[in-house]
């Protein structure tokens, strides 16, 4: 690598901040904000700081291994190649093509090559028994985005440069960066918002990073924002708020909203929420009369046991007030590579429900089971039972409920492969670690992330450092298996046509079909005055063809369809590699109804399957207190799920792992600053550090999430040092959202009570 200053995109966490990696003599010498980035403008948080500890750890695995009964032995590619699909291959065989179970984790999606080569991947192991990171996360989003707009992943995302009035629920940017939202330098946009005399209004159980920097804030009970959310409708229509705006003509079933909240009114839902009547009111009245005002959820609503229906919610008082599509309030992207359109002309909109699982029978959601049921599936015998498990990065042991019993269950698999390039407290159950390159070793586009950007943008960024003959990237390890996998299934011998397909997308990768998506997206080719000869008979096209007939699809996405005719063009691989800090592609922009998806063209505004789940929540008006505090999960802005921890960088300073619990249940619990506190469920125990604040709710204790590398056989020593505990020994597999499927992991209730080492010892 030639030394100087090189240009790229973050891929750690789902800001995208752009950052400048100084390179001498072939090592990092500093890495800093990029100033030219046109998202993040010089902005940078510690984890892009901790790319070089990333990329230069030592414990990092670089060349395949074995577990044997004298430990870890590495071996040569093609051995291991042969020894997975063997295996794999042989377990399907035995026990039926469900025995396999594939867990897929959040590093893939910063990743353009694990994306191209998933799908492929996971065709060839031809499992139904298929989990992600999805059902702890933003399920309840992607099934409203299917339901109200027609695709999964068609997200409104805040107009926060524009807005103001910002309207915060179970959300934390500052720590964050924006999920869903993607938004970097949280702190400088706020500072603007409030400079053209906007206002942001947080609600939360916690007074969060984001919620310190409020204009106004709620404490709120955990599990409970789907009565906020309601009463604040009730509150539109009794009294007369309601006024979608421009969208009215093509929203429908504003009558069934109407009746839906009915009986939910600010003073029914108070009790439970904690919140008074008189703000659930104001709150409703500040979204309704500020024009250029955006309400934003996250996580906190998301992961509880009503996370369906408070998703949909926050859409519907977004579209009921007049936001949605309109400047300043919630927009849709138009990235350079429109995974929407894309997915769409290929019917692959997304689907729910189609199947449910063998133990829970919970719903998949786009070919994917909740998470929470990977022990069910693993444990339980019967035609089915996962046998073999294959991980890509993802540590499920310490991210997913329950992780005592799935850490128990995978240690009883008779065979699993990781894709990843750590040993932690996952891939030790691994019979095969296939390390896959760093970030820093190959090529960067964000596909994903770029869906969910504040403003429309597009960087390119190529290898920094050169991974090494004998390395192979993670798009190279999945292909060649998924390749002879197919091949060991059809009897060890492809059809010709076949396997030159085979070996020709092995041998071109990822980035030449990132170049062609490019050209032939909305800021694509430039043909110039050919435009003239070729537009009447693209217009033609539209005009006379099916609206769901491929070519029409195509033209919509062409760049010379009429609605994009006044973007940025010539967009490719090469043109980015020409602009090494990335190319500003301009502000989001309304584009409604054409980026509809629905059958009808219009947003369907009362799903059915929520209208039936609020007899459930019309429940909740009456349900007893909890007998026990309220756990709630927490993120830090030097923290990314459970995988970042191995960098002294982002665990030095003070402890973060810590117990959070309001000083009046510290006194009731006989805890002290300085004890450690024991933390118990039905599922399991956690011991750690106790922090007073009355910045949490009463009632109400937090731990953070991604913690917990105490266990034996993980190579990660700077990891085990700041082990902490993980929150997720202490939350049940048991409790989930039955409408989504997804993972309550706000709401639980806990034990709290002091943890006296001398004691415990004196016990033993």
């Amino acid at each position: 690598m030639e030394n100087g200053t090189h240009y790229r995109t973050c891929h750690l966490c789902e800001a995208m901040c752009g950052v400048a990696i100084e390179v001498k003599d072939g090592h990092i010498a500093s890495i800093k904000g990029d100033e030219d980035d046109p998202l993040s403008h010089g902005h940078i948080c510690p984890k892009a700081v901790a790319l070089q500890d990333l990329h230069e750890d030592p414990e990092r695995l670089r060349k395949p291994v074995r577990r044997t009964a004298d430990g870890w032995q590495e071996m040569e590619w093609d051995e291991a190649f042969d020894l997975v699909a063997d295996r794999l291959h042989r377990v399907r065989k035995e026990h039926g093509r469900n025995s396999i179970g594939a867990y897929l984790g959040n590093p893939n999606v910063h990743n353009h090559g694990s994306l191209v080569a998933t799908m492929p991947f996971l065709r060839a192991l031809g499992t139904q028994n298929r989990f992600s990171a999805t059902s702890n996360d933003q399920l309840p989003h992607m099934l409203a985005s299917l339901e109200m707009f027609g695709h999964q992943i068609l997200f409104p995302i805040p107009d926060i440069d524009r807005t103001d009035l910002f309207i915060c629920i179970g959300a934390n940017p500052m720590a964050s960066n924006g999920s869903l939202m993607t938004v970097p330098d949280f702190r400088g946009r706020l500072k603007a918002l409030k400079g053209r005399g906007g206002k942001m209004v947080v609600v939360d159980p916690r007074r969060t990073e984001t919620g310190k920097l409020a204009d106004e804030f709620h404490f709120i009970r955990p599990g409970t924002d789907a009565l906020l959310l309601m009463a604040m409708v009730n509150t539109l229509f009794e009294e007369d708020l309601v006024n979608p705006g421009h969208a009215e003509p093509w929203t429908k079933d504003v009558d069934l909203v109407r009746l839906a909240s009915l009986g939910f009114t600010p003073e029914a839902v108070s009790d439970q929420t904690g919140m008074p009547a008189a703000d659930i009111r104001n709150l409703a009245r500040q979204l309704a009369t500020t024009q250029r005002a955006a309400l934003y959820t996250r996580m906190g609503t998301s992961t509880q046991a009503f996370g369906g229906v408070a998703t949909w919610l926050a859409y519907v008082l977004n579209i009921l007030t007049g936001k949605l599509d309109s400047t300043g309030g919630v927009m849709f992207t138009q990235p350079a590579i429109d995974l929407v359109a894309l997915g769409a002309m290929s019917g692959q909109n997304g689907h729910f429900a189609k199947r449910f699982s063998r133990v829970k029978k919970l719903p998949e959601f786009a070919g994917e089971y909740p998470a929470s049921t990977m022990a069910d599936e693993i444990q339980t015998p019967g035609e089915g039972q996962i046998r073999a498990f294959v991980t890509v990065a993802g540590n499920p042991v310490l991210s997913s409920p329950n992780g005592g019993r799935l850490d128990e269950a995978l240690s009883g698999l008779d065979f699993m492969v990781s894709v990843d390039y750590y040993l932690n407290e996952t891939t030790r159950h691994a019979d095969v670690i296939l390390p896959p390159t760093a970030g820093l070793e190959r090529s960067h586009y964000d596909l994903i992330f770029s869906m969910f950007a504040v403003r429309n943008t597009a960087k390119y960024s190529p290898a920094l450092f050169d991974a090494g003959e004998d390395t192979r990237h993670d798009w190279q390890i999945l292909l060649e298996l998924a390749h002879r996998l197919e091949k060991k299934r059809k009897g060890g011998r492809l059809p010709v046509r076949a396997e030159m397909g085979w070996r020709a997308f092995k041998q071109i990768g990822p980035d030449p079909i990132l170049d062609m998506m490019l050209r032939a997206g909305p800021y694509g080719a430039d043909i110039g005055r050919v435009r003239g000869l070729v537009q009447p008979a693209i217009d033609l096209v539209m005009d006379i063809l099916p609206e769901r007939h491929p070519l029409r699809g195509l033209a919509k996405l062409s760049p010379l369809n009429r609605h994009w005719q006044d973007l940025p063009k010539g967009l490719s691989i090469s043109a980015l590699k020409q602009l090494p800090n990335g190319v500003d592609l301009g502000p989001l922009r309304p584009c409604m109804p054409g980026r509809l998806f629905t059958r009808d063209g219009k947003v369907n505004l009362a799903p059915r399957r929520y209208l039936r789940d609020l007899d459930r929540l019309h429940a909740m008006l009456s349900a007893p207190p909890a007998d026990g505090l309220l756990l709630i999960g927490r993120r830090h802005v030097r923290s990314n799920n459970s995988w970042m921890h191995n960098s002294q960088r982002l665990v030095k300073g003070k402890e973060r792992c810590t117990l959070m619990i309001h000083s009046q249940d510290a006194s009731r619990c006989g805890l002290q600053a300085g004890d450690s506190a024991e933390v118990a469920s039905s599922v399991g125990k956690i011991v750690l550090p106790v922090e007073i604040t009355d910045d949490i709710m009463p009632g109400v204790v937090s731990v953070p999430h991604g913690w917990g590398h105490h266990r034996d056989g993980t190579r990660q020593s700077v990891a085990v040092a700041h082990a902490g505990a993980s929150i997720n020994d202490v939350i049940s597999d048991q409790q989930t959202d039955p409408l989504v499927g997804t993972s309550v992991l706000n709401g639980q209730t806990v034990k709290v009570k002091v943890w006296r080492a001398e004691r415990h010892r004196k016990l033993a």
